[in-house]
């Protein structure tokens, strides 16, 4: 049995909060598992039904999984050369992952069968996120370009972003059930019609804007961490105006993996920091309320993060070789 690491923190207000008032104090309990194969960079892991939290060794080029309760895990070997970059799983335990160095995506279903998906020229696909019809929507940040995965017949439809060398990142569904994704090669968001695989570009109002993730709020606003600037946004598509907030660490924070969880807050990794720190900003208050070093891994770099709504927990992979869990105040 691997025994997790358990950590217990009070949230403390930084430097940079003084301007807005003081942080609320609360606690995050953040645990890690300390991935058993070494400099893998273990990431992006994903939950399935039976609380079973699978994550891609993008270095390791494997698919594996953590069993939390006994610390176990179970690694599945894939294709040589896939290098994959994210996975999710569906209602049906199927793992979904991209194959960011062999053009593909892949699918292990619950027996362990393997179906390979060519992404049609698209060398790198990036994130992948289900929609509504449980199709799949994802980016491809060399290539240029975004695409649509019909999960029930494997039909994989590709659409070249309009920017040159705009470089197609994170990705989300909107309550609307229509895609949106940021361009870190320049400062835009851009949303797909799923009837018509249009694609609309935004421009941001800062020019040394480059997000690299972002989460669609009920009220269907757009929120991303400005990597380069330290700032955590809200873009309106309505009105076409954009909020920010300096994020807890200041101008050189680089926010980069970002949830939000079931009460609309936002979670934001600051990676620019060592150790880096889990943020939680409430958009009710406009005020950052949790801020938490991850230790002791210091996270090195948190690249993605999802919620998981049923156990109300934040979890995200780190360069320090670890799977993380926080369960959220």
């Amino acid at each position: 049995m691997r025994s997790p690491t358990l950590l217990f923190l009070l949230a403390i207000p930084a430097a940079s909060l003084d301007a807005q008032g003081p942080a609320q104090p609360s606690t995050t309990q953040i645990t890690e598992w300390t991935v058993p194969w070494e400099k893998t960079r273990p990431r992006d892991p994903y939950l399935d039904s039976k609380g079973r939290v699978w994550f891609v060794g993008q270095t390791g080029n494997y698919v594996a999984y953590l069993d939390p309760a006994s610390g176990k895990f179970t690694r599945t070997e894939i294709e040589a050369g896939t290098h994959p970059h994210n996975l999710i799983v569906d209602n049906a335990s199927n793992v979904w992952y991209a194959g960011n160095r062999n053009g593909r995506i892949g699918r292990i279903a619950a027996d362990g069968k393997v179906t390979i998906f060519p992404t049609e020229g698209v060398r790198d696909p990036h994130t992948l996120v289900f929609d509504q019809k449980g199709d799949i929507w994802f980016t491809a940040q060399q290539s240029n370009y975004v695409g649509h995965v019909a999960t029930k017949t494997g039909q994989v439809h590709t659409m070249v972003v309009p920017t040159k060398d705009s470089r197609p990142y994170g990705i989300v569904v909107d309550s609307k059930n229509r895609p949106w994704f940021v361009e870190f090669g320049t400062n835009k968001l851009a949303t797909i019609d799923p009837a018509t695989m249009k694609i609309t570009e935004y421009t941001l109002p800062n020019e040394r804007t480059r997000a690299r993730r972002l989460e669609a709020a009920a009220d269907g606003t757009i929120w991303y961490p400005d990597y380069t600037r330290g700032m955590l946004a809200r873009f309106d598509p309505k009105t076409g105006t954009v909020k920010e907030w300096p994020t807890p660490s200041g101008a050189a924070s680089l926010p980069y993996a970002m949830a939000q969880d079931d009460r609309g807050r936002m979670w934001i990794a600051e990676t620019g920091v060592q150790p880096n720190t889990l943020a939680g900003f409430d958009p009710k208050t406009e005020k950052w309320f949790s801020v938490t070093p991850i230790s002791p891994s210091g996270g090195l770099t948190v690249r993605h993060m999802i919620f998981h709504k049923p156990s109300r927990t934040l979890w995200f992979g780190t360069d320090a070789n670890t799977i993380a869990r926080a369960v959220v105040p």
